[in-house]
């Protein structure tokens, strides 16, 4: 059995509270249960509200123990006493299994402090107080070598006192718990086996304290600890990176727990991220290319550019390029009737992989490049006529996403090249818009339909007049299979002949010379 000692109190009322002991035999105290100090805590906060409130209720006879836990029963003093002068103290045997059903105390019996001995009993020559808010305190009796081999703090400390009994108090203890956790620890072999048992949250605020009592051995246990265990979450990890970077203590290794979020040993950010899109490309699997395809637009839109090599847009269009040429060489072995259906297939993956790579470019701002090398693919606008609807139509979803983004404005061409895009693939996407409607499952028409419009609007009126003419043509006979510009054709009808803008130019002469003449 393992004793606790409590120092002799007051001949009135005797504060009496339940805490969760246990002396192991390494003279280490640890409490099973942290939930229940927190209590205790807590329990003295609320002492002032509730004193006068509750009416005292008569003491309630006790309930006799059972053998399943280990408790023990710990006595606090009332008065302080002098801690140097000799007490007359009461050993109380803890028994290996004991079980005391909790009993409701009055409010004024909450003790104000907690007294807990650590190495064999009545050996201590020093004492540490910690005070926490609003007067409670823990009362600690321990050993000067023990504090002075592996503290700092508590080295200092001690050399500033001459007596034999030393007593030192630490004010304004924020979290007396873990300050009692981490004195604890210096008695402690294998810190490793006990850190093992707390969760990466506790760990941090050991963690914290031994920085503050200098107790060295304590932090490189706690960063072993966080170096191995995983991390749960965004929050967790920025809640080790902040903590981890804050330590101030010289000699201690946090290289290793920051290695797993930064390093100077990968790849340049270039050849990373050029290997990534390569490998998405290149992927045989349908299903995982379309999650990887997502994954990396959803992060490199999070990104919005920062932390990316700015030549990262050269790999990019070097992968654009690489699939035109696939699609060239597709187009024209489908053209010579050779493996009509695996050329079907690959065309639709290039195309696939062109309208993602537009979407990478759309995201970094620097897609207007893209726009002036697929409006200049008059070879393949030439071989898109000859093939089967089935095998081409797929290729027209790269002309629809460059109309959404100048829409949009997420890309600015110049005038001319916008007017090269529609006359070099505006109507082989009227011929394969049915398909696109009814074989693309991501197809929008309606946001496509807006797009072209809008580009279309951007023009000169009179280019205005000449395609939004030959769209009609191609409505009134192809119908629903046809996109619906109603809305552009609309605009360009106001503009041209509801009060045109010749018309308002030439009335505000008008009235700019009347108004001279006056």
């Amino acid at each position: 059995m393992a004793e606790i000692k409590i120092a002799k109190v007051e001949q009135r009322q005797t504060k009496i509270r339940n805490v969760p002991v246990a002396v192991t035999p390494e003279g280490f105290w640890c409490c099973p249960s942290p939930v229940a100090f927190q209590k205790t805590l807590k329990s003295h906060s609320s002492l002032t509200k509730h004193k006068q409130s509750s009416p005292p209720q008569p003491p309630k006879p006790e309930k006799k123990p059972s053998s399943t836990t280990i408790r023990s029963v710990i006595a606090s003093d009332e008065t302080q006493q002098n801690l140097g002068d000799s007490d007359t103290v009461h050993s109380i045997a803890v028994p290996a299994t004991v079980q005391e059903r909790p009993q409701r105390q009055k409010v004024e019996t909450l003790p104000r402090k907690v007294a807990i001995e650590f190495g064999e009993p009545g050996s201590s020559d020093a004492k540490v107080i910690l005070v926490g808010k609003q007067g409670f305190c823990v009362k600690l009796s321990v050993h000067k070598k023990v504090l002075v081999d592996h503290s700092c703090f508590f080295a200092k400390k001690l050399a500033e006192k001459d007596s034999v009994f030393a007593c030192l108090e630490i004010e304004s203890c924020e979290d007396a718990e873990i300050y009692v956790e981490t004195i604890g620890l210096m008695y402690c072999k294998d810190m490793k086996q006990r850190l093992m048992k707390q969760n990466v949250s506790r760990v941090l605020r050991v963690l914290k304290v031994a920085e503050l009592l200098g107790f060295s051995s304590c932090i490189q246990s706690c960063l072993d600890y966080l170096e191995a265990v995983p991390w749960v979450g965004e929050e967790e990890e920025e809640k080790v990176i902040s903590s981890i970077l804050r330590l101030k203590t010289e000699g201690v290794g946090v290289t290793p727990v920051l290695k797993r979020v930064a390093s100077s040993a990968v790849d340049p950010p270039k050849e990373t991220l050029s290997r990534i899109i390569e490998l998405v490309l290149r992927s045989k699997e349908e299903k995982s290319r379309r999650e990887m395809k997502s994954i990396v637009l959803k992060l490199l839109r999070e990104q919005n550019g920062a932390n990316v090599a700015d030549n990262f847009n050269e790999t990019i269009y070097s992968s654009c390029q690489n699939c035109l040429d696939s699609v060239l060489s597709l187009f024209k072995q489908a053209s010579e009737g050779e493996k009509p259906e695996t050329d079907t297939k690959q065309i639709a993956v290039e195309a696939d992989n062109l309208t993602w790579l537009l979407d990478v470019l759309a995201e970094r701002q620097a897609a207007e490049e893209f726009s002036i090398t697929w409006a200049n693919q008059k070879e393949l606008a030439l071989l898109h006529e000859k093939l089967p609807l089935m095998s081409r139509y797929h290729i027209s979803r790269v002309t629809s996403r460059l109309f959404i983004g100048i829409g949009r404005g997420e890309l600015l061409p110049s005038k001319d090249t916008r007017l090269l895009l529609l006359t070099t693939w505006l109507q082989p996407l009227f011929n394969d818009y049915n398909w696109l409607q009814h074989g693309c499952r991501s197809f929008d028409g309606k946001l496509v339909e807006e797009g072209i419009g809008r580009t279309i609007l951007t023009l000169p009126l009179e280019d205005q007049q000449s395609i939004l003419l030959s769209w009609l043509g191609s409505f009134l006979n192809g119908g629903d299979g046809c996109p619906n510009l109603q809305r552009a054709f609309e605009v360009w009808w106001r503009r041209s002949f509801i009060r045109p803008y010749s018309d308002r130019q030439a009335n505000g002469s008008c009235q700019t010379d009347s108004t001279s003449k006056e």
